[in-house]
């Protein structure tokens, strides 16, 4: 059910004909990723800046489609390429939220801020979960989309690249009332307002971690998983990389891209953090943490490792600091939590977003000072299941407001 981007004519490419007659002869043809180059190549020759600036602004809104197309993308000039992602990422950034679900029913521990057992599932949810941005100027939430019916509600992966959100895996209950997981992976285009599916994953995930790093994605671990595999977008491919190390964690841990970097930590083993080269795709071991407490969440920002553990018993919040540069752990701060429920993060500009169901709060990142601001965002209206956080660049044309139904569609 895989949808294609390349069916889908740009908005700026002109109105749809609806009748017949002259009047079609002068119509702008409709654009696609299988003669943009032959128009843009037009335009060049002709001067035609209006039509050149259209197709550019098409291939920036289909950018993926555009990538995977070797007779667009490969013929394109390094700045041409520049450009079209540079356009892509124009606009506000905001905050949006997707409703997900825990795999496991939650045991009212104090260090409880991540399911660990796959044994206890909780019981199917079908509404459809939504995606909420915070409006810059309002600071209320609207929503923006629906995740189509076809993914799982619980134990997915998510995160963006290119300006797409994309969902990978979870676990959802069959006919037979077994649950299983899924290899399934969506891609929600903000440009276009449409789903898509993409190459599924090598195999199936539930709890992994999904993380982008240099133009790639990265689909960590998971329940009973200690693989790796990387999504290549130009090709449409998965592929194995080196698996997390045999007796660290597979599940409930947190990960995180930096400087070109991946860096895990969390699940059974706290104070661990590995870090992923790439290059030599390999893991290996960075300084210990001292924190002994399950974490919360990890988020990165300009070089370091932001690691956020809920002391429920103190009702407060630790803060640990990781530099990548000179691999050394920073000191820690602890911050006062009237509400110290476990939260998932997302960084956007000089601010740390750490969301929960409850509450929104707003940890400021500079030079002069680090810590909470006193200001509390209310959560969505009628949140459903947990928060998963991250920013989307929104068209400066466009405001936050309804999507469109939910569900992968014929672009």
């Amino acid at each position: 059910m895989e949808a294609r981007e390349s069916k889908e004519s740009g908005g700026s490419s002109g109105d749809q004909c609806s009748h017949l007659g002259a009047a079609a002869a002068d119509m702008p043809p409709q654009i696609s990723a299988e003669n943009c180059y032959k128009l843009l190549t037009k335009a060049k020759s002709e001067g035609a800046e209006g039509a050149k600036q259209r197709l550019y602004r098409y291939m920036s809104d289909h950018y993926l489609h555009v990538l995977r197309t070797p007779a667009l993308y490969g013929r394109l000039t390094a700045g041409e390429r520049e450009h079209i992602l540079a356009r892509r990422m124009e606009g506000r950034k905001v905050l949006a939220v997707a409703e997900s679900s825990e795999v496991c029913d939650r045991a009212e521990s104090r260090d409880n801020s991540r399911p660990q057992s796959p044994m206890l599932h909780a019981p199917e949810d079908h509404n459809h979960r939504r995606v909420f941005c915070l409006h810059p100027d309002t600071q209320q939430w609207e929503v923006l989309t629906s995740l189509p019916e076809e993914v799982p509600a619980k134990g997915s992966g998510m995160c963006t690249m290119y300006n797409y959100l994309f969902v990978a895996g979870g676990i959802r209950a069959e006919g037979d009332g077994r649950s299983r997981a899924s290899d399934r992976v969506f891609c929600y285009n903000p440009l276009t307002g449409l789903w898509s599916q993409v190459r599924p994953l090598t195999q199936p995930r539930c709890q992994l971690r999904l993380v982008s790093m240099d133009g790639y994605l990265y689909a960590i671990g998971g329940e009973c998983l200690f693989t790796v595999e990387r999504y290549d977008p130009r090709a449409d491919r998965w592929s194995q990389v080196a698996p997390l190390p045999r007796g660290s964690f597979a599940v409930a841990h947190e990960a995180t891209s930096c400087g070109g970097e991946l860096f895990v930590s969390g699940g059974s083993l706290f104070y661990r953090l590995l870090r992923y080269d790439s290059r030599r795709d390999e893991w290996e071991e960075c300084p210990f943490n001292e924190s002994r407490r399950r974490s919360t969440d990890m988020v990165a920002r300009r070089g370091l490792v932001y690691r956020f553990d809920v002391d429920r018993e103190r009702a407060g919040v630790n803060v640990y600091k990781y530099n990548t540069v000179v691999k050394v752990w920073l000191g820690s701060e602890s911050f006062p939590l009237q509400n110290p429920l476990p939260f998932r993060c997302a960084v956007l500009e000089d601010r740390i977003y750490c969301v929960n169901r409850s509450q929104t709060l707003q940890f400021q990142v500079r030079e002069q000072g680090e810590g909470f601001l006193p200001d509390v965002l209310p959560p969505p209206a009628e949140v459903r299941g947990a928060l998963v956080p991250f920013v989307l660049c929104l068209n400066r044309d466009k405001s936050p407001g309804p999507g469109p139904e939910p569900g992968p569609k014929k672009c």
